[in-house]
């Protein structure tokens, strides 16, 4: 915001804007129905956008040439003919319904149609990149040349005005289910995680996590993961759970002697999970729960197994590099004690507990991020540290603006996917042809989704691809009978290796600046890190009992193969096996990697194929190998 600058003109017009999309939210959420306003559906959708996607042009410049200091006439234009477009629309919400605009309508209602496509492109290339609007673009045309294209994505053609209309005005595209979801439900719990930010809960988790691990090996490492996967878990986010989380670990790991390069990675890793880490996930688990019509609670209680296993990986990982390494922990001296510490933010805990009250137990998803936040202020306002103040609401009102800005922009932009392929039926025959050519090969077809899943989410945001896959590859995976939920997290998981993965790995650009390392170098680092965050998509498709789809002795068995099998691979990545030592072999590091997948897999044989060739092989090892280990091919490096 560094050309809004505050006590300006604009900065009060962002917070007056800020503040009104929060009024209007609670007044739909919670049926107050101020002074009789009870907007219909898709009104509600437009003033949301009039209200916050406005604010793109005002936050975020149309060019890198364009003023920094200042809000040009030309923005200004375009927040107002936002504003003007999206409250007409939502004026006439009555007629768009009863009178079928989205086919056909007046002139200045398909005039605004048109107007509203646009700037909703406009708005995402801002809030994003170019790649995420040219996709957008060529997804939201398609249905203008859907009878001329080839084969399997031939479908039904519209005209241009048609097209505009329907995109538009229609529930299946911009209005669809990214949009809608979004307004319903995640916008209390964006609310939230700036609420909690701003009241020092990213602070007092890293202090819980510092007097818990700081002391033991590698202890800066391990209380920036434990430290991240609790701030994680209630934000949904990465990049600013390392900014929060990792300006404090990223500088303690340095300093007890991990490489920059390690240190950026180890916390990249710890704060990706965030995105599948319950309750809160992120943006796309709450889209999943609307796609498969199924409570939000069974998407976050689904992926609540597969999310402790990443991080029981990356812990492992990260005590057998301190302990090859011979890092040590913290001096005590300099962690704080935990009775302090838990004292100091108890309250922190009773709101998680408020939280997982409300969405697991009572399923109330929309109502649940609101009364959490209640609880957490009103439990802030009995310590004078942590009390807000007005500068401090004010801080939290625009920051809340801020992100609901750019998460609108982004899912208005991912609707016009949905109605670019679901319009002319595209979406539907190529899903179909896709399980046709499959044939009975659900690896094939796993193996296909993934790579898309991944490639996509190097160019999108994960939301956005995490749309366009469900649209065109979860049906068919569905079909060939995987379970509808692990298809979905399936897409989703390999779709939020982008944070991890290069060239783009937004997570390792932000630790990597703090770390003053190499984006490179450490991107490829967290990807071995945060290996296992690749294999475990297969695990839960070829066993829905870790997602808690079974018998409870199904779900703890497998689990427990699960973990044990994680452990093992990923002692053979770092080359270190707790209870045993460095393993300077690298047969025997591929024998103990692949003895553990065996185990991993939810499969009765291959788990006993797997145990016993990892019990052979150390046992070959202990007697023959150690004398030698050349002939093993030794090597004690990493």
């Amino acid at each position: 915001m560094e050309r809004i600058k505050p006590g300006s003109f604009w900065y009060k017009i962002y917070f007056l804007f800020s503040a009104l999309l929060i009024l209007l939210v609670l007044n739909q959420i919670f049926r107050l129905h101020v002074l009789g306003f009870k907007p219909m559906e898709n009104s509600y959708l437009y003033y949301i956008m009039a209200l916050s996607m406005s604010l793109a042009f005002l936050h975020y410049p149309m060019s890198g040439t364009a003023p920094r200091d200042r809000v040009p006439w030309y923005d200004v234009a375009l927040f107002l003919l936002t504003i003007v477009v999206n409250l007409y629309l939502g004026v006439h919400g009555l007629d768009i319904i009863n009178l079928g605009w989205e086919y056909m309508a007046p002139a200045t209602p398909t005039i605004c149609s048109i107007i509203l496509w646009a700037l909703v492109l406009e708005a995402v290339r801002r809030a994003t990149d170019l790649g995420m609007t040219l996709f957008c673009l060529v997804c939201s045309v398609i249905p203008l040349f859907a009878g001329h294209l080839p084969g399997i994505l031939k479908g039904v053609p519209f005209d241009f005005l048609t097209t505009a209309r329907l995109h538009s005005m229609g529930m299946s595209s911009i209005l669809g289910i990214p949009l809608y979801t979004v307004c319903t439900l995640l916008i209390g719990f964006m609310i939230f995680g700036v609420i909690l930010q701003n009241t020092g809960g990213g602070a007092f988790f890293l202090k819980i996590a510092q007097s818990m691990l700081g002391h033991k090996r590698g202890g800066a490492a391990k209380m920036g993961v434990l430290g991240s996967g609790f701030f994680g878990m209630l934000s949904g986010s990465t990049v600013s759970n390392v900014l929060t989380i990792g300006s404090m670990t990223i500088p303690a790991m340095k300093r007890t002697g991990y490489h920059p390069q390690y240190a950026a990675a180890i916390e990249s890793c710890a704060s990706a999970g965030g995105p599948i880490m319950p309750p809160v996930m992120g943006a796309a688990a709450f889209i999943m729960a609307s796609f498969l019509g199924i409570p939000y609670a069974h998407v976050a209680l689904g992926a609540a197994i597969p999310a402790c296993l990443y991080y029981l990986g990356l812990f492992v990982q990260v005590d057998g590099y301190a302990a090859q390494q011979g890092i040590k922990g913290l001096a005590k001296s300099e962690l704080p004690p935990f009775w302090a510490t838990l004292k100091e933010g108890w309250f922190y805990f009773i709101v998680i507990v408020v939280l997982c009250y409300f969405l697991l137990t009572l399923r109330v998803e929309s109502l649940a991020p609101f009364y959490a936040t209640l609880v957490l202020l009103a439990l802030t306002m009995l310590k004078k540290e942590s009390r807000v103040n007005w500068r401090g609401a004010v801080h939290m009102v625009i920051e809340s603006g801020k992100v609901i800005m750019q998460l609108v922009a982004i899912l208005a932009a991912a609707g016009l996917l949905i109605g670019g392929l679901s319009l002319p039926g595209i979406a539907l025959s190529f899903s179909r042809e896709l399980v046709v050519l499959a044939g009975n090969n659900i690896l094939l077809i796993l193996a296909v989704g993934a790579i898309t899943s991944l490639i996509l989410g190097l160019g999108m945001t994960t939301s956005a691809c995490y749309i366009f896959l469900a649209i065109v590859m979860a049906p068919a995976l569905v079909k060939l009978g995987i379970d509808p939920l692990a298809a979905h997290l399936f897409i989703f998981y390999w779709g939020a290796l982008s944070d991890l993965t290069p060239p783009t790995a937004l997570c390792v650009a932000a630790a990597s600046g703090i770390a003053g390392c190499e984006f490179m170098p450490a991107a490829w680092k967290a990807m071995k890190l945060g290996a296992v965050k690749y294999f475990i998509p297969f695990f839960f498709v070829y066993s829905p009992a870790l997602i808690t789809h079974g018998n409870w002795w199904e779900i703890l068995l497998h689990t427990g193969f699960a973990a044990v099998g994680i452990a093992i691979v990923a002692s053979a990545l770092e080359g270190y096996l707790m209870g045993w030592g460095a393993i300077p072999s690298r047969l025997l590091r591929a024998l103990l990697f692949i003895g553990g997948m065996l185990i991993a897999f939810p499969e009765e044989i291959s788990t006993a194929i797997g145990f016993a060739m990892i019990f052979l092989s150390l046992l070959a090892y202990r007697f023959m190998g150690r004398s030698r280990e050349n002939e093993w091919g030794g090597d004690r490096g990493l």
